[in-house]
């Protein structure tokens, strides 16, 4: 039987996908084998229709390497929901042809195509391409995943944007930043751009925060700045952080199809820029804030050089890996050299999900995020110091130290 690639990408949009597609394409049809772009991720496939596909060739794909988007699209829909589903989707890829099956996607994309392994069990060889703009799949602090880079690079101009804007408005921005469960997106977009401070969901090894801590940080670092005569700022927000919060006080919560809770319709920043603003204004202070939210806009963006030739490593080398007789593994690039991730060692033994990577915030790299932020610190607490503080703050010393000293607690 005659070797037939199929090709899928799940989950949201990263800049890159296109140059995978195109490097799998290119190797397997110059090793004799056939490609089948699947539109739509697993949408069609988990309702057992195999139409929605298209014939690769070479010409198709040699210059869309550096597109932004997915010449395939994608969803999130979750073939491995129901048993049903992954009868249907096992059955429409046999009826199509495929022998070999490349997924491109995040966490909940590569738990599909592990569940899906398990139900061709040898019928059908899988692997998967690590893509999401989060960084969050279980690599190697230093690996990142495709698309992060390029995401930063250009979240760290539209906030830089903001910087502006705050300066010559005296004026604040709350930034929510896409991430889900993790805040390497967040604090790479805050470090980049210099913004005033970046709170992410891994400072907390609590399970559930008060929606007050986030109120009293933020308040804190205007208050810091106040105290230096400097009415404005941009606070970036993880949006990870969310789902720390009673959810019921930002409003009405969605899932996606894999059960995730749709955190970038949750509106943190607007939830907490009333709560900072009324706190301010109840003590004299009137400051503007302005709440935003950002992820959207750094999905499609076309991929920068980096994530380019990463990408057409990624596509290569994983086409390879299924040609040559491998699968259920993870495909990665480390230290330069293909590295195979067997789809079990992905899992966390606790959760049967894949591991999520989060934010190591005793590393070095962090405590250098952390420096240069305007938050209020242990120091902030000294005799003299605190005094200013409280001054700009419409309080005395005392009512400072009990309304914010906790917040020095763990830091640095």
């Amino acid at each position: 039987m005659a070797s037939c690639l199929a090709i899928l990408v799940g989950g949201g949009p990263a800049p890159g996908i296109n140059a995978v597609i195109a490097a799998a394409t290119i190797e397997a049809r110059n090793s004799g084998a056939r490609v089948l772009g699947v539109y739509d991720g697993f949408k069609w496939l988990a309702r057992g229709e195999g139409a929605h596909v298209r014939e690769l060739t070479i010409d198709d794909v040699s210059r869309i390497h550096g597109d932004g988007g997915s010449i395939l699209r994608t969803s999130r829909e979750n073939p491995a929901k129901s048993p049903d589903s992954l009868r249907n989707t096992s059955e429409a890829l046999g009826r199509i042809g495929a022998t070999h099956l490349l997924t491109i996607g995040g966490d909940d994309t590569a738990f599909a195509a592990l569940r899906l392994a398990e139900t061709c069990r040898g019928r059908l060889a899988v692997a998967h391409v690590p893509k999401t703009i989060d960084n969050d799949l279980p690599l190697p602090h230093e690996i990142v995943t495709f698309g992060h880079t390029t995401a930063v690079n250009f979240g760290k101009e539209l906030i830089s944007n903001l910087m502006r804007d705050a300066a010559t408005t005296e004026r604040w921005f709350f930034v929510t930043v896409m991430g889900r469960r993790a805040g390497h997106m967040a604090l790479g977009i805050g470090g980049a751009a210099g913004a005033t401070l970046t709170v992410i969901g891994e400072e907390f090894s609590e399970p559930r925060i008060p929606v007050q801590t986030l109120v009293d940080i933020l308040e804190g670092a205007i208050i810091k700045r106040h105290s230096q005569e400097r009415e404005h700022g941009v606070a970036i927000l993880s949006e990870g952080l969310a789902e720390k919060l009673d959810l019921a006080v930002l409003g009405a919560v969605e899932q996606d199809g894999y059960g995730n809770v749709r955190l970038s319709e949750l509106d943190l920043g607007r939830a907490l820029k009333e709560r900072v603003a009324a706190s301010l204004k109840a003590r004299g202070i009137d400051v503007t804030i302005v709440a935003k939210d950002l992820g959207y806009e750094l999905r499609c963006a076309p991929p920068g050089g980096f994530d380019i030739q990463y990408c057409r490593s990624l596509g290569f080398w994983a086409t390879r890996f299924l040609l040559e007789g491998g699968t259920g593994a993870m495909v990665t690039i480390q230290g330069g050299r293909l590295v195979t991730v067997p789809f079990a060692e992905m899992l966390d033994g606790r959760t049967g999900r894949v591991r999520v990577r989060y934010v190591d915030i005793r590393s070095e790299s962090y405590r250098t995020h952390l420096a240069y932020m305007i938050r209020l610190k242990p120091e902030d607490f000294e005799p003299g110091r605190i005094a200013l503080l409280a001054e700009a703050g419409n309080l005395s010393e005392e009512e400072f130290r009990k309304r914010f000293g906790y917040l020095k607690e763990g830091r640095m």
